[in-house]
């Protein structure tokens, strides 16, 4: 019977590779910061950010919200550029990543447009979108 060789060498350590840093959710153009700080500025109170989310609405299935945040809770993904802070609901992070804001002044109308690259499609009158 033969015994079973023990050593005590210790073991080399483990050293943990360096973490990527994490993509922003969103990105900014300089023209979505300016809009977004004139709003802000001309609100008059006391605001923490703008919080953008995902809700269930319209033909294809799903809409872009934007609402003045009074503050900013626990779970949101900060985005700071430009001078403005975005709070983006967790809700709606998974349908946002990689989303550029911009916005847009045309003729007819102006407002944000939201470039992303989980769309699979939209509706005709640009409202709304499916991933």
């Amino acid at each position: 019977m033969s015994t079973p060789i023990v050593t005590d060498a210790p073991k080399p350590a483990v050293v943990p590779r360096p973490r990527r840093p994490r993509p922003q959710v969103m990105t900014v153009t300089p023209a979505a910061a300016e809009r977004v700080k004139a709003l802000i500025d001309g609100r008059g109170k006391a605001t923490a950010g703008v919080r953008i989310g995902v809700r269930t609405k319209g033909c294809s299935g799903l809409s872009y919200t934007l609402e003045f945040a009074e503050k900013q809770e626990p779970m949101d993904e900060v985005v700071e550029t430009g001078g403005i802070k975005l709070l983006i609901d967790p809700k709606a992070s998974l349908f946002l990543i990689g989303t550029e804001m911009d916005y847009a002044e045309e003729k007819l109308k102006s407002g944000f447009v939201f470039r992303n690259p989980n769309e699979k499609g939209r509706c005709g009158c640009g409202e709304s979108f499916h991933v």
